[in-house]
């Protein structure tokens, strides 16, 4: 994928525009598995130094459509995508497309934190060696990419030591680190604080803040007041049953401010949702 030339002229600290200056863009997004229609046409734009929180009950298609943003639906077997993904007006699915150059520009960090079997240090540094990215030194580096999860100042006297002997909280800090490491333009979060306690979610979500200063950020969450309160946009998902076989596939029935969601929404299925009388 060519490296993004293209300048936006918002910044996290001037008013939220009207409409996303879209980084990544879907476009008709449908999503099958097999013969099951997962996602229905999805029409979204994310944008620069934003975040992005796609909220919606069980099965609506909320992580489906967010694993394909870095294409890692191409690890399920059955799945097919029709549509466009854009990432710079690029569409990640064409067939010149690299996948695994797709994830080292679009980072993805999953439910349950996943350190490597590896060493703090050699977590941090297992995207830029794999990827061969050329860092003037791979310490410096580690540095600041731990410093950039706000997990460096704990775990600098332990480098060594593996990823599996910090917490739950900062297994997945090392895990927001490890995927910044490759220097990605947008992450990529199903779920982040789902297993994490209150003291550690706070923490996850005061990261994120910081983070949208340098990324753009689409988060998955059930968690209705986390989408409040760190996200600038949201989009909300519901699913339809299929009358025949029962299965539901994933409709996007909302998408604006987050502010504009959770207190005027347009929809009477959101407001239902975001009042509790269902889902």
């Amino acid at each position: 994928m060519t490296e993004p030339s293209v300048t936006h002229p918002y910044t996290p600290q001037q008013e939220l525009p009207d409409h996303p200056v879209p980084v990544m863009q879907t476009r008709s997004l449908n999503v099958f598995y097999g013969g099951f229609h997962a996602v229905h046409d999805v029409d979204l734009a994310f944008g620069r130094h934003e975040i992005t929180a796609l909220i919606g009950p069980s099965g609506c298609g909320k992580s489906t459509v967010l694993r394909c943003l870095n294409r890692m639906n191409d690890l399920v077997p059955s799945a097919r995508v029709e549509g466009e993904v854009l990432y710079h007006d690029q569409d990640v699915y064409a067939p010149s497309v690299d996948p695994i150059e797709v994830r080292r520009h679009i980072g993805m960090v999953f439910q349950k934190a996943n350190p490597f079997p590896k060493s703090i240090y050699d977590n941090v540094a297992y995207g830029p060696r794999v990827t061969g990215m050329k860092v003037d030194s791979m310490d410096d580096h580690v540095e600041k990419c731990l410093r950039g999860a706000a997990l460096w100042d704990e775990v600098k006297d332990k480098l060594k030591e593996s990823g599996y002997s910090l917490s739950g909280g900062q297994q997945q800090r090392l895990c927001i680190a490890r995927a910044i490491a490759t220097e990605p333009d947008v992450i990529l979060m199903d779920e982040p604080c789902s297993a994490l306690d209150p003291i550690a979610t706070a923490a996850i979500e005061d990261l994120m803040l910081q983070l949208r200063e340098q990324y753009t950020i689409i988060i998955v969450t059930h968690n209705m007041q986390q989408a409040a309160r760190v996200s600038d946009r949201t989009a909300f998902f519901t699913a339809r049953p299929d009358e025949t076989t029962g299965n539901r596939t994933g409709l996007l029935v909302e998408f604006d401010k987050t502010s504009t969601i959770f207190e005027n929404p347009s929809d009477q299925r959101t407001e239902d949702y975001i009042s509790g009388r269902f889902g």
